[in-house]
């Protein structure tokens, strides 16, 4: 019997490393998956190894084709997608049906003709009884010949009843089972069709996969994924146990389950309705139960250099929207600025009217490095250069509009004048010019420069008042300062 770590090797070169990811597309790719998705990413790619990607469809009621695109579409951006073309689990089914006849051949299966209505009566039976449910099918040892002529049948492993299965889990520790607690489990239901846990075990074998790397969720399935392994190792050699490595899942900021209210959302929903970059989110999800000393920002290179399952918590880790969007904020800094603007613009040209891509995309780039200073997202970006794009006359907000009294109107009137004369349009040149007027007038610079704000932006907030200025021009600096004059 091959043991729990045959392929230990695969970490230290000896044999390639070889990861999945294989999820299922009855809906988006929500943020657990991604993060299993990265864990298996990173090891193989730590290791020089190959990641592998595998959809698991053989549920067709449930499984769809807009899934798939969202599952492809949401690992593509964030870097994650496989090093081969996807395997579709649906398509291999002649092959998982091949290794049960084989499993039945050498009598490491049966076929048992036990009809829903026996199973649903012992089943009550054991509840009545208050005792666990486990199939004694008698049909486990019974002579083919006595096999039901026409009469539908599933094919169940024969589960070994005595002694314990253990898993050495590179994230779990050494952990037990008896082998009393693992029944003689349907491998092929009575339609043809294999199970979950057939495919899985084949999949794995056959895509030559090292080291499963998934939610602790699945740590009950490894064992009865092993009774197959080893029934077919036993057979006719190569297969190997897997080196399994079970990650806790991800629970709410209040240590309950995540779910959509704590931010359980799709990859997809992150970028278009959250406007989180994928550098952000890949930077998070690499945190979320991993670590390495206190690094909080971590580059994909210096994440791959050094990962490592050893550091996996054995605890679930705690989603906390507010960390991944400061986080997002600060990727948001480091962006390049034509690529932040070539993100903003199609976000523009939905919300404002006054906005062409063509004509515009390059005033937002110059914009960058004052705008995104102050965005934590990519739609507050949007917003907070919204102002340049405004048609006159502008539209003041209601902090604006206070900021604007017959006072502060006179004194538009006056600092248009002074701009007027102004030739040099620079942020430095412009901000000497108003300064100086300011200690003319006897005044601090803010009586100046919050009306300024208003009058140029529509609102009482905005990047530095001289950064505007130059942005915008002189000419329409000038024309949006007079429609707000006295």
């Amino acid at each position: 019997m091959a043991s729990a770590n045959a392929t230990d090797s695969a970490a230290t070169g000896k044999t390639p490393v070889v990861t999945r990811f294989a999820p299922s597309p009855t809906g988006f790719l929500h943020i657990g998956g991604a993060r299993t998705a990265l864990f298996n990413w990173l090891f193989a790619r730590h290791h020089g190894g190959k990641y592998l990607l595998r959809i698991e469809d053989t549920d067709r009621a449930r499984s769809t084709e807009p899934a798939i695109a969202a599952i492809f579409d949401g690992l593509n951006w964030l870097g994650l997608g496989g090093d081969e073309e996807p395997v579709f689990q649906f398509a291999r089914s002649d092959r998982h049906a091949q290794v049960a006849q084989q499993l039945l051949d050498a009598g490491q299966a049966y076929r048992c003709y036990l009809t829903p209505e026996e199973l649903k009566a012992r089943r009550e039976k054991a509840q009545a009884e208050r005792r666990p449910f486990r199939i004694e099918s008698e049909w486990r040892d019974a002579d083919p010949a006595t096999w039901p002529e026409g009469a539908p049948y599933v094919v169940r492993i024969k589960a070994p009843r005595e002694g314990e299965t253990s898993i050495n889990d590179q994230v779990q520790g050494r952990v037990s089972v008896s082998n009393a607690e693992i029944d003689d489990f349907v491998i092929l239901r009575s339609d043809g069709t294999p199970t979950y846990m057939l495919a899985v075990v084949v999949d794995d074998r056959d895509m030559g996969v090292t080291h499963v790397i998934r939610g602790d969720d699945h740590l009950n399935n490894a064992f009865r994924q092993l009774v197959i392994l080893r029934a077919m190792d036993a057979i006719e050699g190569g297969w190997p146990d897997p080196v399994y490595a079970h990650v806790p899942l991800i629970h709410g900021a209040d240590g309950a389950k995540l779910s959509k209210r704590h931010g359980a959302l799709g990859v997809d929903t992150y970028r278009d309705e959250l406007g989180i970059l994928p550098e952000a989110l890949f930077n998070y999800l690499l945190r979320l139960g991993w670590g390495h000393g206190d690094d909080e920002i971590i580059a994909r290179e210096k994440a791959v250099e050094w990962f490592d399952i050893a550091h996996v918590g054995k605890s679930p880790s705690r989603f906390d929207l507010k960390k991944l969007q400061n986080l997002n904020g600060h990727y948001i800094r480091e962006a390049d600025d034509a690529r932040l603007a070539g993100l903003v613009a199609p976000l523009l040209a939905e919300k404002s009217s006054g906005f062409d891509e063509a004509r515009d995309t390059a005033l937002l780039q110059r914009a960058m490095p004052v705008l995104k200073p102050r965005a934590a997202d990519l739609h507050e970006l949007a917003a907070g250069a919204g102002f340049l794009f405004a048609s006159r006359p502008l539209s003041l907000d209601e902090k604006a509009a206070k900021l604007l009294g017959d006072e502060q109107r006179a004194l538009l009137a006056s600092i248009s004048a002074r701009l007027e004369a102004e030739n040099d349009w620079t942020t430095e040149r412009l901000e000497a010019t108003v300064k100086a007027m300011a200690e003319e007038l006897g005044l601090g610079l803010g009586k100046l420069a919050q009306p300024l704000r208003a009058a140029l932006t529509g609102q009482a907030t905005s990047p530095g008042i001289f950064d505007v200025l130059f942005l915008l021009g002189k000419d329409e600096s000038l024309a949006r300062i007079r429609d707000q004059a006295a």
